[in-house]
């Protein structure tokens, strides 16, 4: 998407609290937030002299679809656009199936309130009793404008609601992103490009609110780097990576994130740790 770039990725298993891990040309770098080196218009780990770049989607559909451990076998600096959504990586790991490995289900607990802001962004995670409650509300130039959407995050709600929605630009952004190294491989085949009209794609729209569905697969995709789900309740308005990245190293800070085990079973979506099958 950014780079321009060919890139191949391959999802292999990985054991019990392994969690999910980059392979960047042999360099491993660890699937979590103090990895992020970068988060204007997508999310880059870094480490051991290598990055795996726009990580967001895939660790979306990973974290969507309960899969805990998976080494991400990467050759390329960059995960592979796909059409801009989240479904090529839904299929790709529902065909693959899934396993339970005999370990506790790791779990985030929010014990208490954490919010940040950026201008008039801000994002917040809340305490709740179970799984994650996600509320995001956009507001962006018309023929955007204002959407909000909230639903509990569950592999069905995912797969029916959010996973299908795209990426998406405007027109008259794209020579100033070109300028700065970014959106060198956008196209509309994996991006929903808006000019002052509505999208120039012949298709149309997914979803009437299809941009806050994206930006929901965004959100998820950046929690996911808390390492563990997270039991709780997230809001934001006008936010982004980098508030979502922001908002992760704010609440281990403040400790408003509990681990939990055991006393998770009940809570989490499954009481133990999930790999991708051989």
């Amino acid at each position: 998407m950014h780079g321009g770039r060919r890139a191949r990725l391959t999802i292999a298993p990985a054991g019990a609290d392994a969690g999910v891990v980059f392979n960047v040309g042999g360099a491993e770098i660890e699937a979590h937030w103090s990895r992020v080196d970068a988060s204007k218009l997508r999310t880059r780990l870094a480490g051991s002299g290598a990055s795996a770049s726009t990580v967001e989607h895939l660790m979306a559909a990973l974290a969507a679809l309960r899969v805990d451990n998976a080494l991400v076998l990467l050759d390329g600096d960059e995960v592979p656009a796909m059409d801009g959504s989240a479904r090529d990586f839904v299929s790709a790991i529902d065909e693959a199936g899934v396993t339970a490995l005999a370990a506790p289900r790791r779990c985030w607990r929010v014990v208490k309130s954490t919010r940040v802001s950026d201008g008039a962004g801000w994002a917040e995670l809340r305490p709740a009793k179970a799984g994650l409650h996600l509320d995001v509300e956009i507001a962006f130039p018309s023929p955007v404008g204002r959407q909000r959407l909230s639903l509990d995050l569950t592999p069905e709600n995912f797969r029916r609601d959010l996973a299908d929605a795209r990426s998406f630009g405007f027109l008259n952004d794209a020579e100033r992103l070109w300028r700065e190294r970014l959106a060198l491989g956008a196209n509309l085949d994996n991006t929903l490009v808006f000019d002052a009209r509505g999208p120039i794609h012949p298709q149309g729209l997914r979803f009437a609110d299809e941009c806050v569905r994206h930006k929901m697969i965004d959100v998820i995709g950046d929690l996911a780097l808390a390492g563990a789900p997270i039991i709780g309740a997230f809001r934001s308005y006008r936010g982004g990576h980098g508030l979502n990245i922001a908002l992760l190293e704010a609440a281990a800070r403040d400790g408003a994130l509990a681990p939990e085990f055991e006393r998770a079973r009940k809570e989490c979506p499954m009481d133990a740790g999930r790999s991708l099958s051989p």
